[in-house]
């Protein structure tokens, strides 16, 4: 999907983008620690980076509408009057996606507003019929919260470090619908399926200095949204959209131009967005050149960011009051109204009281109660069903947590990745590779047998460790009078040589 309007713009930009470009001397921001510059006589350059996250909300329903959810449904098959915007529909707000943005607001340490609004921001899209879309610009739903994220030092997983970044605010507010252009026939196509899904805008202060700290921040607000179960936060079915606002600047001198990286969908891309960018505004303003306030795309074919259009000021959005819609009303215990229906309002003490364990302290839970080393715990966290995977095999197996461990990182992790496969769709399940863990731990058979049945496992012909270590005759014997025997066997076909 091309950017909207611009594909020619597009064409020559990729025209003019180099593959790499020369890395030059960078300092992280006072949050991320200082980095000498490489460069003598030059003051270092300090990037600063800050991101907005938007989160598609896990919900059957729109946020202002009944019309469902689903991805890759047929084009324009899911949408009301309302997403359409027809005179006289009007928004009915989906209590659903208000708990899902407290519960997420929560976990990111947010202030709760009991009271938040709603405004809307005027912008012209053909994938955005109304011309404007409903947000929280004036007084959100979350303020004021903090994520924290784990960063490895020099790519070692044994050497990590914490960092924390700010949360601005988390605000409610409509998806839009999508833009499909056809360069072949000159036509863009529109599909409104999309538009009115309820998004969690989640807004990050500008902590972070480098592409690494900003993929490690959003995969960690990935894994809280999964856990928490108000995003599955799917990036490649765009229920997890990232824009990076980057610029540059020299130690005690403002903040630089900022340019906005709109719509990156890989945390991978992220990462190679965001250093790609600070790159480029390095080497225009070392070459006397200046930065513009502009929006920009990251080709990731091409390893770069284009232009792609001129970064709107706030007074292009129009932003308004939304006037058909009241402001948004939440209580706590405390200031719950006794004869209100408890089905009818939401409990911010009640959302709190029922959220489950973060990926933080499954983290801590895993290092304590196994005794495994706190990155394999960030190894089990980070891979979606592995934690789950080998405690099943720690409850079935008579091998310590810390062996275990071993045997999945290093040959059920790796094998997975080598054929792209999820944990769910490993040929090996957890019970099957207890039992091989149980036949190595009881002395049946060698280190190296194990690793050949688990070779043969893995072909998933449905044959138990057991079936396999017959059938290869791996076993190790154990009976004292049958070795004697093996071993004069030998000695006796030694004597006749």
């Amino acid at each position: 999907v091309a950017a909207r309007g611009c594909g020619g713009v597009w064409r020559r930009a990729w025209q003019r983008c180099p593959a790499s470009r020369p890395r030059r001397a960078v300092a992280c921001n006072a949050r991320g620690g200082a980095v000498p510059a490489g460069q003598s006589g030059l003051a270092p350059w300090i990037p600063v980076v800050g991101l907005e996250i938007h989160a598609q909300i896990s919900s059957n329903s729109k946020l202002f509408s009944g019309s469902q959810v689903q991805f890759a449904a047929p084009p324009n098959s899911l949408v009301s009057f309302f997403d359409a915007s027809l005179p006289g529909t009007l928004p009915v707000l989906n209590r659903r996606c208000v708990e899902a943005a407290v519960m997420t607001g929560l976990a990111l340490n947010c202030r709760i507003n009991k009271k938040s609004l709603f405004d809307r921001k005027h912008y012209f899209y053909a994938d955005l019929p109304a011309g404007y879309q409903i947000t929280q610009q004036r007084v959100p739903i979350a303020v004021n919260g903090s994520l924290s994220y784990s960063l490895c030092i020099d790519n070692k997983m044994s050497q990590m470090v914490t960092k924390t970044v700010r949360i601005k605010q988390i605000q409610l507010e409509q998806d839009s619908g999508k833009s499909l252009h056809d360069d072949a026939r000159s036509q863009t196509l529109v599909d409104l399926n999309r538009a009115g899904v309820g998004l969690m805008e989640v807004v990050m202060e500008p902590d972070m200095c480098s592409g690494e700290e900003a993929a490690a921040a959003v995969r960690e607000l990935q894994l809280i949204l999964q856990t928490l179960g108000s995003s599955q936060a799917i990036m490649a079915e765009g229920q997890l959209r990232v824009d990076a606002n980057v610029s540059v600047h020299h130690p005690g001198e403002p903040y630089g131009v900022r340019t906005e990286v709109k719509n990156i969908n890989s945390i991978r891309f992220l990462a190679k967005a965001v250093d790609y960018e600070i790159q480029r505004q390095i080497e225009e303003l070392e070459n006397g050149g200046t930065i513009l306030n502009e929006t920009r795309a990251f080709d990731s074919k091409l390893g770069c960011t284009v232009p792609m259009r001129d970064k709107e000021g706030k007074q292009d959005y129009r932003f308004m009051p939304e006037p058909n819609l009241p402001p948004l009303i939440l209580y706590d215990t405390k200031s719950l109204p006794a004869n209100v229906n408890h089905q009818q309002v939401v409990n911010i003490d009640w959302i709190h009281e029922r959220l489950p364990d973060l990926p933080s302290v499954k983290r801590a839970k895993l290092v304590e109660l196994y005794g495994i080393l706190p990155e394999h715990s960030f190894t089990l966290v980070n891979e979606d069903g592995l934690t789950e995977f080998f405690e099943n095999v720690v409850k079935q197996t008579q091998m310590k947590p810390k062996k275990v461990i071993g045997w999945i990182l290093s040959d059920l992790l790796s094998r997975l990745k080598q054929h792209s496969l999820t944990v769910k769709e490993s040929p090996v399940g957890s019970f099957l590779l207890a039992d091989l863990l149980n036949l190595l731990e009881r002395g049946e058979i060698s280190s190296s047998a194990a690793k050949q049945v688990f070779e043969e496992l893995w072909k998933g012909e449905g044959k138990t460790p057991l079936e396999i270590v017959k059938e290869k005759q791996l076993e190790l014997i154990q009976d004292q009078e049958e070795l004697e025997q093996i071993c004069q066997a030998v000695i006796d076909e030694r004597e006749k040589e």
